[in-house]
């Protein structure tokens, strides 16, 4: 009998749709194979009572799933491919990157009302845990209270429903997972409103030298997403980002083409750049570095300087 692989994952529900989509896929390559998921909790779940951007630290949902594969503990974790570092710890690597969910956001309301962001009063009060969300709904709609929202998706949903909220922004991806798509009020179009770098997409990381690992998990691969999310991370790791700045990307394929389309901006959503470039897929790694520089060329660093100056923790009384 075949060792079963173990699956380091989340443990939202979320989370664990994730994983389990991943152990289905696996096991309907190879029926023989057993795959079990093991639940750790990580940093962002445990800081609950914080915003993430004050956090700082760039593995927050993901760190410890790391250390699991590297002791051993697990043989590949599942994760939101938007809450992956571009920066793996020494010795992983990104397996495989699947189909993409849509990766747009979506605006909800509360039961029983219908519309999306134009039918929200002035004044009324939206909740998002994203400052590149925050960023964009100041620039579209600056008559909102933007509030914090922290949790998983259900735990949002139900502070929605509970009148905590006027509207809330989330990813559709998660939302469709788990089956909510008559709560969507409204897609934010792209490039118009761009998601996160990767968002949409699951990633599956193992260890370098797991070759009968990273065997199995070539099926679950799609090229597609992967040149689109490859150009995406490039951007973001070529302008020293996290997933809790500022930043939008989303790339599409175009016969032999990637298209990516990126953004940057402050803190308030008065200055926001944005650029477009194409190249071949075979290239996008190389799109994602030149859509950085162009960005960088435009003023980004100054206003990514800035942000990370606003959010640095303050300095302890002495």
């Amino acid at each position: 009998m075949l060792p079963a692989l173990r699956i380091a994952s989340r443990g939202s529900e979320l989370a664990l749709w994730q994983s389990r989509a991943v152990q289905a896929a696996l096991t309907a390559a190879d029926p023989a194979l057993q795959v079990e998921i093991d639940v750790i909790k990580t940093t962002g779940d445990r800081i609950q009572d914080v915003p993430l951007a004050k956090i700082g630290d760039k593995g927050l949902f993901t760190k410890e799933l790391d250390a699991a594969l590297l002791s051993g503990a697990a043989d590949l974790a599942v994760h939101s491919l938007k809450d992956v570092p571009t920066r793996l710890p020494d010795g992983l690597v990104l397996a495989a990157v699947t189909t993409r969910e849509d990766p747009r956001d979506v605006v909800l309301l509360p039961p029983g009302r219908r519309g999306g962001l134009y039918y929200v009063k002035t004044g009324a009060k939206v909740g998002t845990s994203s400052l590149r969300r925050r960023a964009q709904l100041q620039a579209l709609r600056p008559d909102l209270e933007i509030a914090d929202l922290r949790g998983n998706l259900n735990t949002r949903l139900a502070k929605l429903d509970a009148g905590a909220y006027d509207a809330i922004i989330l990813a559709a991806a998660g939302v469709l997972r788990l089956g909510w798509a008559e709560r969507i009020g409204q897609y934010l179009g792209t490039p118009a409103w761009l998601p996160a770098v990767g968002q949409g997409a699951l990633a599956v990381v193992a260890r370098a030298d797991r070759r009968d690992v990273l065997d199995r998990l070539v099926p679950l691969h799609d090229p597609h997403t992967a040149a689109c999310t490859t150009a995406e991370r490039a951007l973001l790791r070529a302008l020293e980002g996290g997933c809790q700045v500022p930043i939008g990307a989303l790339g599409t394929v175009d016969g032999d083409a990637v298209v990516l389309h990126g953004l940057v901006a402050d803190l308030d959503g008065r200055r926001i750049l944005r650029v477009q470039e194409v190249g071949s897929v075979a290239d996008a790694e190389e799109v994602g570095r030149r859509a950085a520089d162009a960005l960088l060329a435009r003023g980004a660093g100054e206003i990514l300087a800035g942000i990370r100056a606003a959010l640095a923790p303050e300095p302890a009384a002495p």
